[in-house]
Formats: structure tokens, sequence, C-alpha cells
């Protein structure tokens, strides 16, 4: 890594302006929705039916809160021949009539499956619901190819293949269109990094003896939400003993000198997602602590320095120490610590970097491919750990950055 982390990418702020090029959300909308298309027309199947939140979005440019996340009562429809269909949540649909002109305004449209069986499916819901999307493969000309879903209710299922339609996995087709990025999605990413950027300088002045775990957790939550954040969907805060092994989960602990402590911060900005650790000392560290924080940045320097197009995520995976090298029986227990994993409208897009997977099923690495890379190293204390994670965009010849609060050495804050 350089002596100081910078990037090429800009973030040029939330507001849109007419003094300067920003996002232009037209030129997304058109660009994801080409992508689906291409990505739909590579595949055996006729149309894509999605549930999962990130693909109704990139299909379809459409939100209505995080309270609706995965709950597959909304879902969005693309075939061969035509332009997205959106089911919606009540009134949700009218709204989007109103102002989302995107969307076909015939094309969006009130649904609903039962509330995950909460309304039961003997209300005929489901059924219904299979019939209408059976008759706009019909009008489209696709109802004789198979149609891939991404994630659905099994009594949804059970009606569609009642129907005679054959249902495939359609959850590859929507990774493969997502896993480049254009100019307008990395701009959002860097948008929503640096928003991360500024939390960390907050908790490097606030962490200190008698802070809990769950009070950087509010104050990390509050700032992104003042910042602009659409979601703040999980802060990692680990310190002292919890630290090792990796709990992924935050308590009501309170920050010790001496402590190690790091801190995951997974956002979204305009839906695009960060997953940005950084790693601090309290007060004071042994040397055990920088011995373990050495090494994990020695990991992950390294496999940065890897990232060009045309290498393959095993490549990547062999640089990093194998579970039973740092603490752990197999490379299952052990995931998600020396791991790689792509970032977008989801948490985990293409590629997925690890030794459980990439060296019998590698990945190759393309140029505008958007992915975190992440590491953890346990101290010979036994009880620390150091975790450092860095976003990068892939170029045309490497890699760029988009984290940059500084991590190069262990931060030590209020340093005694």
């Amino acid at each position: 890594m350089a002596e100081f982390a910078q990037s090429g990418i800009a973030a040029p702020g939330i507001q849109q302006v007419d003094w300067e090029q920003r996002v232009d959300m037209d030129r997304l909308r058109t660009y994801r929705f080409e992508r689906a298309k291409a990505a739909l027309e590579a595949s055996e199947l006729g149309a894509v039916l999605v549930f999962e939140t990130s693909n109704v979005r990139y299909l379809t440019a459409t939100h209505i809160g995080t309270w609706a996340y995965n709950k597959t009562e909304r879902w969005a429809l693309l075939t061969r021949n035509g332009t997205p269909w959106i089911w919606d949540f009540g009134s949700a649909a009218k709204n989007h009539r109103m102002y989302s002109p995107w969307i076909n305004s015939s094309q969006s449209l009130g649904g609903n499956l039962g509330l995950q069986g909460a309304i039961a499916p003997n209300s005929g819901l489901p059924a219904d619901a299979a019939q209408e999307i059976a008759e706009i493969l019909r009008n489209e000309g696709v109802a004789d190819m198979p149609i891939g879903v991404d994630t659905i209710e099994l009594a949804v299922l059970r009606e569609l293949e009642a129907l005679g339609l054959e249902v495939l996995d359609g959850q590859q087709v929507m990774l493969n269109a997502r896993e480049i990025k254009n100019v307008d999605e990395i701009m959002l990413l860097s948008q929503a990094a640096a928003m991360v950027d500024g939390v960390y300088q907050d908790i490097s002045e606030v962490l200190k003896p008698g802070v809990r775990e769950n009070d950087i957790v509010a104050l990390a939550t509050s700032r992104l939400i003042e910042m602009g954040s659409e979601q703040v969907e999980a802060i990692n805060s680990i310190a002292g003993e919890r630290c090792s092994p990796h709990p992924h989960v935050f308590s009501d602990r309170y920050v010790r000198p001496g402590d190690t402590a790091y801190f995951d911060i997974i956002h979204a900005y305009n839906g695009y997602r960060t997953c940005y650790y950084r790693t601090f000392a309290v007060g004071r560290a042994t040397q055990a602590h920088h011995d373990a924080y050495a090494k994990a940045r020695e990991w992950i320097d390294a496999a940065i320095q890897a990232v060009k197009p045309g290498v393959g995520t095993d490549e990547i995976a062999k640089l990093w120490p194998k579970a039973e090298e740092f603490g752990f029986d197999s490379e299952m227990e052990a995931f998600g610590l020396q791991f790689g994993h792509g970032l977008g409208l989801g948490l985990h897009e293409r590629p997925i970097i690890s030794r459980l997977n990439s060296l019998e099923t590698p990945v190759e690495i393309k140029e505008g491919m958007v992915f975190a890379l992440e590491t953890y190293c346990p101290a010979k204390d036994g009880r620390s750990a150091a975790r450092i994670e860095e976003e990068i965009v892939v170029t045309a010849d490497g890699s760029d950055l988009l984290t940059l609060f500084p991590a190069e050495e262990l931060f030590i804050t209020n340093k005694y």
C-alpha cells in the first residue's frame, strides 16, 4: 500500500447540482436495464422473476423503504421481449405510476402473496399472482421458455409449476448483470465510503475507556443518517477479549485501556453499500497488537497488489493463510475472515473470494468490478485481534481504493 491512501474515484456530494457532473440517474437506470437484458439474452431463460430486494431495485429503480427488505411482498419480472414489470405493496404501485415515469404505468401493479403465509395460500393469492405472470409470459412471447427466479415462496413456486412453467435458477443471471459497475454506480459506492471515512474520524475521537460497544453503534448510526445514509444495515463493534474469535455481533461491553477494538460499518447510500472494517488500539498497544496488525496488513496488501483484470480469484485466495494457520479447524469455520466479496446494491455480489470456494471454482476478475477485501489476524495474547478491510475498484491495469481512513499502521486512539 502507498504511504498514504489516496483515490482517483470521485465522491462529489449527495446533492444534485447544475454546475458539476455528478451521478446521472437516467444513465444509471438505462445501464442497469441494458445489463440485465444482455444477461438474460445470454442465458437459456425467457424471463427472470425476482423477489430479492436488490434485484427488484436493479431492474425497476423502485424502493419503498428498508422495512420491505426481503419480505417477498414486492416482485419484478423482465422478459426477453419486454420492459420491467413491478408488483408493489398496496398504494406504492400508484405512487410509482405518479413519480417513476421510467416504469410503464400499466406495468406498475399492486400485488400480495400472503405476507409470507400470514394470509394462508388457500386465499388464492399465490395462484392469482402465478396466473398474472403466466399471462405476461404468453403476451411477450416467452411462455415456452424456462423462467428464472432468485428466491421464492414455496406456494408461489408450486403455482407456477402447476401452470406448466419450467422454473430454473435466475439468481445467476442477475449476478452476471450486476458484477460490472458503471461510472454512476462506482460514484455512489465512493460516496457511501466517504461517509464512513467521516464516521471513523468520529469514532477515533471518542474511543476511550468507559465507552461501550453499543455506544459506538449508536454514534455511527446517528452520524450516517445525518449524512444522508438510506439504511444502516449493521455496525460490528467488537472490543477486548471479544475480538478473538470474531463474534460478529456487538454487546454492551465497556472499552478498557489497552483494548484492541475493531468495527465494520455496513450502510447504503442510494442503495449502494459499504463493508468497511477498521481496527484501533485504545490508549496504548502491546507488541502482540502491533504484530497481529502488521500481519493482517501484509495479507491485505498482497491481495490488493495482485488484483487486475484476468487474474483468477483462486490466485488471490492462495495469498491468504489456511484456516489452521490462524486458529480454526476448517475453512468453513474461518469463512468470512480472509475474505473478498463484491459490493453494489447487495452486500455480497460477485466475486466471492475465499479458500472455501475460490480454489476449486475460481472467478475471473474483470475491469469494473467493485469488491471488498478483508483480513483477520488473532494476536498471540489469545484475546486481541486485528481486522482490516479495503474496498477497491478494478481498473484496466490494477485497482483503485474507495476506503481512505488511515489503516497503514495500527491507529492508537486517545494515546497515553
